[in-house]
């Protein structure tokens, strides 16, 4: 982990205020995000610092209206601190560790974690297919958890299944499943692979007519321990980033509820995603994501990871 908590940003709540807004609005003209108005006036005064008034829609709006920020009451420099730390540490950040470092409660750190995996997930660009023409994407499935949760009876919890794509040299993105089978996997693969790009995974029947739906398709037969073919026929890219992931699980987070998977998976998939960039850029591009996106407790649902 590369983040230099000396840089004012994370100190200081003007110099976190100022960095935000020049993320939302690089050509420093701020814009209303209630009716997207560039007609704006900044308000004064200590009590409304920050502010901005919308000479159209007369309605005020701050740096945080419009994003996972709003109606939070964690200061914005504590927020840019948070940000850094989740981009730049590969196993994630546990709430707990975030509340040691920010100083404020679980509760708050837990919520405000998972506000940020909700911007990494729109960072990782959700909505464009993986691969495409002469692209290769691998496909892999995994189970997750399945710890013993009671000691005394042995019991352990169901495994959580997991299907991620891998795009050689690219994106990746994985999906909570609630089985794994033929319906899921298609469902999974058709809706964010490009039909253009060449699909590599292991021998599962269920591949087999999946495959037939892409540009090409080869296998390795994981039972006979063929791990890979000449020519780059293999899946170990996404494995690898099941490695990484499981490191995550038992190392840093011990436990994901069924309930937040998804917020993790995104977690990792754009920390992948953008492996060849700097701990800035990665967190450069979380403030991005952060606009346009709200997370609420409502949404969020029980307090259950």
């Amino acid at each position: 982990m590369n983040v230099n908590i000396t840089n004012p940003i994370f100190h200081d709540e003007a110099k976190a205020t100022a960095h935000i807004e020049a993320s939302r609005w690089p050509d420093g003209e701020p814009v209303c995000p209630l009716c997207e108005s560039t007609g704006v006036t900044k308000m004064g005064g200590k009590t409304q610092a920050g502010m901005f008034l919308c000479n159209v829609c007369r309605r005020k709006f701050t740096v945080r209206t419009g994003t996972v920020m709003e109606r939070s009451h964690v200061p914005l420099h504590k927020w840019l601190l948070a940000t850094h730390l989740m981009a730049a540490s590969k196993k994630g950040m546990s709430a707990k560790q975030m509340e040691r470092m920010l100083g404020v409660t679980y509760k708050t750190a837990w919520f405000l974690c998972h506000r940020i995996r909700e911007a990494m997930d729109e960072a990782n660009n959700p909505h464009d297919p993986l691969g495409g023409p002469g692209k290769v994407v691998e496909s892999d499935e995994a189970f997750v958890g399945g710890f013993k949760n009671n000691r005394l009876s042995g019991k352990t919890a169901p495994k959580k299944k997991v299907v991620t794509l891998v795009e050689r040299d690219g994106r990746a993105r994985s999906f909570h499943v609630t089985n794994v089978n033929h319906t899921n996997v298609r469902s999974v693969l058709v809706t964010s692979v490009h039909r253009s790009s060449v699909l590599m995974s292991d021998d599962a029947r269920f591949y087999h007519n999946i495959g037939l739906e892409f540009a090409g398709h080869h296998t390795t037969i994981h039972s006979n321990r063929e791990f890979a073919r000449p020519g780059g026929i293999h899946s170990n890219t996404a494995e690898n980033f099941f490695s990484i992931f499981k490191r995550g699980v038992v190392g840093t987070y011990h436990h994901m509820s069924e309930t937040h998977l998804h917020r993790y998976l995104a977690e990792f998939d754009m920390r992948y995603s953008t492996k060849n960039t700097t701990d800035t850029e990665r967190a450069a591009a979380i403030l991005k994501g952060m606009e346009n996106r709200r997370l609420t407790y409502r949404r969020i649902g029980q307090l259950a990871a």
